[in-house]
């Protein structure tokens, strides 16, 4: 019998191993623009986020939006927008991203409070549709369809 991790590589999936926090949350590593980071995978974030204070450490380049962020018990924040970003978890990669840039010190204040680590960020569902993501929750690993690219 094949397992999930052999049928899902035939069929071009790549395997991510995820880690589970003391939040119950599932962290993953991952690099923006080369640049590695920790970033909660989050299944309800509608899209991927990177906060306002480690923009430019992701070389970010940032324009505002006229769209306020919501999220994690906070609303209308005020929010950046930041496009043609690179992203890498594990051996994936995606080469047009485009990330909301906002406040996350809400999120990271909850996590430190219940004595996990900050984050640098969120992989919301945008990237999780766009790999045709499988998450195996008992083995923590994400499954992420390669990406082909034409040029």
């Amino acid at each position: 019998m094949l397992s999930l991790k052999n049928i899902l590589s035939k069929k071009g999936y790549v395997k991510i191993k995820l880690r589970k926090t003391i939040t119950n949350h599932f962290e993953v590593k991952a690099k923006i623009n080369g640049v590695k980071g920790r970033f909660i995978l989050d299944t309800g974030a509608s899209n991927s986020c990177v906060g306002y204070d480690i923009a430019e450490r992701f070389k970010l380049e940032t324009k505002e939006s006229k769209i306020k962020a919501a999220g994690a018990g906070a609303s209308e924040m005020d929010a950046h927008n930041s496009s043609r970003n690179s992203l890498e978890i594990g051996e994936w990669k995606y080469e047009n991203l485009n990330l909301v840039v906002f406040d996350l010190s809400h999120v990271n204040i909850a996590l430190e409070n219940h004595g996990a680590k900050k984050v640098e960020g969120i992989i919301g569902a945008d990237i999780l549709d766009k790999g045709e993501a499988i998450i195996d929750y008992k083995k923590k690993r994400l499954y992420l369809k390669k990406l082909i690219y034409k040029y």
